[in-house]
């Protein structure tokens, strides 16, 4: 609908969803999936010899220091951001923060699961934390303002461009910093994120890269960034 408005408009669509500027080349996150250390850090080490130079990690909750160690190893250049994945419900948060910290992690997504978000109260941690599935609509906002730095907008969870845009000035007058994700993709299906992800901290769409073939006149990755067509 919004393409379609777009079009009988004669307007480009990032003029209707009330950006300044058109979409610009932004950096992308690679995901570096959950596996061994070792795995991981050659993993790491090929995303980076691509020209990735953000890496999203998944971890588990076990031996996650171990993992971002070995990733900062295969490429201790690179950004690094992680998702716990819910995982550090019984952990000490703050400590595991610190440690990643030390490591060069920059960021960390979802520490706790959902419905536990009071475990973060009082919690200082020496990086953002950010709410993932604790965050589905603009209804999760007031309790991501108590209990997170931020927060991941994904249009899959959201409901689409609207809401998400919407999501993103509400999240930003709460003072939340904002991350916009993906899920596996095609260019069709990030086009309207990479519109949210103009003004993102962390921007993470590399859903098409994961497919054995996206769209034709998808997006472009170059160097680890995300490039209109």
């Amino acid at each position: 609908l919004w393409d379609l408005e777009a079009q009988v408009a004669g307007q480009p669509l990032w003029q209707l969803a009330g950006l300044s500027a058109a979409p610009r080349a932004l950096q992308t996150a690679f995901t570096i999936s959950l596996g061994e250390p070792d795995v991981m850090e050659g993993n790491a080490a090929k995303a980076a010899a691509r020209g990735f130079g953000l890496l999203k990690l998944k971890l588990t909750g076990e031996g996650d220091r171990e993992r971002v160690a070995a990733v900062r190893k295969g490429a201790p250049e690179a950004r690094l951001i992680v998702d716990a994945n819910e995982s550090w419900g019984a952990l000490d948060i703050v400590a595991e923060a610190t440690a990643l910290a030390a490591i060069g992690v920059e960021m960390i997504e979802q520490p706790v699961p959902v419905g536990q978000d009071a475990l973060l109260d009082g919690i200082k941690s020496p990086i953002p934390l950010l709410a993932d599935e604790s965050c589905q609509s603009r209804s999760d906002l007031a309790l991501c303002a108590r209990y997170y730095d931020g927060i991941n907008i994904k249009l899959d969870k959201a409901g689409g461009l609207t809401e998400a845009l919407a999501m993103a000035r509400e999240a930003e007058a709460r003072g939340l910093k904002l991350m916009v994700g993906c899920m596996l993709s095609t260019s069709l299906g990030i086009s309207p994120a990479f519109l949210v992800a103009q003004g993102a901290l962390w921007v993470d769409l590399d859903g098409p890269i994961l497919l054995a073939e996206d769209r034709e006149d998808g997006f472009r990755f170059e160097k680890g960034m995300i490039l209109p067509a």
